[in-house]
């Protein structure tokens, strides 16, 4: 019989992360009539443990300390590392941050195989089998791994998230000795100006070429601050110089999957389709009516961006209002 799956539940400032719920769903696939268990760390998380208990974890371990509240992954590796206990076939952790950084911890001290950034993961034999883009996106490689654990980044938002159900066990886990790691983090600061994150909003607002220049992504952040959205753009405004790199969807950038995505300016070009078309609602703004943006959307306005989005974010505001 298949061993048990163990997902990192992250959380942060006492809330969960999508990408785990999309963990969740992904793991509930592969049990395969094992158990799907999960770990919660942090500082007052009682409530956290009792959320991913109703998205498909059999059992929910919340190790509730007070050093947890910033622990960095430097502090939290051995918390990971004890878990081992469970004798887990699969461990995977969302590509977060942190995920991209405890994941390759725990590999490395048990001697793990590890696969990062996968788009998808399918049990073959004895292990597992992963998909993931390559060389810029130009190529969807495929590893498999023969022992076990493996240890796994998943991207978020390549996998749908398990809805509430019935609720699992939670088990409190004790605190294991102090961990001996260097780093310690004191407090977290908010860049200045920054909005919903990508990966996590409700509602994306994207821009591409079609913007012109820099300064014009201004009605992108005025059209997502109306909505209470995040701002995402093509690779092409990114390589442009227009928007930072972290804000870029498609194959080469974040993988989301808004309720709904706004693309204006953005012809569609098959890598960025890639990252958004599991949005729930895909509205385009495209000048040009032929533009391939409008084969995926289930709505599209063929008009000047120009115009269009300061008119709709002045009636966003006004019925929000």
């Amino acid at each position: 019989m298949p061993g048990t799956i163990l997902v990192f539940a992250e959380q942060r400032e006492g809330k969960l992360k999508k990408s785990v719920l999309e963990a969740l769903g992904l793991a509930r696939e592969l049990a395969a009539g094992a158990q799907v268990v999960a770990l919660v760390v942090g500082d007052g998380i009682g409530s956290i443990a009792g959320d991913v208990a109703k998205h498909g974890a059999d059992r929910v371990l919340a190790c509730d300390d007070p050093s947890l509240a910033l622990a960095s992954a430097d502090y939290l590796a051995p918390v990971i590392a004890a878990m081992q206990s469970e004798k887990p076939d699969l461990v995977i952790f969302p590509a977060s941050a942190l995920g991209r950084d405890l994941a390759p911890s725990l590999a490395a001290r048990g001697g793990y195989p590890l696969v990062t950034e996968c788009l998808g993961l399918v049990r073959v034999g004895d292990g597992f089998e992963a998909t993931k883009s390559m060389y810029g996106g130009k190529v969807i490689a495929t590893w498999r791994t023969a022992a076990t654990p493996t240890v796994a980044t998943v991207r978020p938002g390549v996998h749908p998230a398990v809805p509430a159900g019935d609720a699992g066990v939670v088990e409190a886990m004790t605190m294991i000795a102090a961990s001996t790691g260097r780093v310690r983090v004191k407090r977290v600061i908010q860049a200045p100006g920054e909005m919903v994150d990508l990966q996590e909003a409700d509602v994306v607002v994207a821009g591409g070429r079609g913007l012109q220049e820099m300064k014009n992504f201004g009605l992108i952040e005025d059209l997502a601050r109306a909505v209470g959205g995040a701002v995402g753009a093509s690779r092409a405004a990114v390589d442009a110089g227009w928007i930072e790199h972290h804000h870029q969807v498609g194959q080469t950038g974040a993988t989301v999957r808004p309720k709904l995505y706004i693309a204006a300016g953005i012809s569609g070009a098959i890598q960025h389709l890639a990252g958004m078309r599991s949005s729930g609602c895909i509205v385009a703004i495209n000048k040009d009516a032929e533009a391939p943006i409008f084969k995926t959307a289930q709505y599209g306005i063929v008009g000047d961006l120009f115009e269009v989005l300061p008119l709709l974010t002045a009636e966003i505001r006004r019925v929000r209002a």
